[in-house]
């Protein structure tokens, strides 16, 4: 893909805002940073007056919290990409920004072309990113409530396990789509029954149930 994504950093550390700008036009000519500010209610303004594509979030700010923000943002501008940049590797955190609609997660200690590759995974595709080392975090966070629901009690249609297998991949619903010569409203709907079933609400939490049960 060759469009140009306009991104605003919302983080109240002005070296690391500088440092992922400087990043960003180094490394990249198909992100472009139109907009940076220092708190969630200056970022939220931003937001409204720019109408960016995509968002890079701090978790912890002085004033209204990342989270805050996130699910604000989320309630308002649903289409736009927001992905969390921070230092927490805290369970608790990332789960309450998975389930507040975070398209990402990462931490800002990872070498800086695995974070802007993340980043422009995650905004071209859709394809939801989390740093290497959360994932098992995650799945211990996440495998008690979702092992709830077994594989024989859930129900799943063949179809709806093939579909469940390309999500614990981390695929889009194009790829599933194009991987399983179907067309995507036709996953979309499974991927609705899918979650339906399993008892979990977003994609990534039914791939960590895919985890343990496929």
């Amino acid at each position: 893909m060759n469009s140009i994504h306009e991104v605003v950093i919302i983080d109240d550390h002005p070296l690391f805002r500088q440092g992922l700008k400087d990043l960003i036009a180094m490394a990249s000519e198909r992100l472009v940073v139109v907009g940076e500010a220092d708190n969630g209610k200056d970022g939220l303004e931003l937001v409204r007056r720019l109408e960016p594509t995509l968002v890079l979030l701090d978790l912890h700010m002085k004033g209204i919290s990342g989270l805050d923000t996130l699910r604000e943002l989320k309630a308002v501008y649903p289409g736009i990409t927001t992905i969390m940049v921070t230092v927490s590797d805290d369970a608790e955190n990332l789960t309450a920004a998975l389930r507040a609609g975070a398209d990402g997660y990462l931490l800002k200690d990872m070498a800086p072309e695995a974070l802007l590759a993340s980043i422009l995974k995650t905004s071209e595709t859709g394809v939801m990113t989390l740093s290497d080392n959360l994932v098992n975090l995650l799945v211990v966070s996440l495998r008690e409530d979702l092992l709830s629901k077994t594989k024989e009690t859930a129900k799943l249609t063949p179809q709806e396990f093939n579909v469940l297998a390309h999500l614990k991949e981390g695929k889009s619903n194009k790829q599933i789509a194009r991987d399983l010569d179907i067309a995507e409203g036709t996953v979309k709907i499974h991927v609705k029954r899918i979650l339906k079933k399993i008892n979990v609400n977003s994609r990534t939490q039914a791939a960590v149930w895919a985890v343990g049960n496929i």
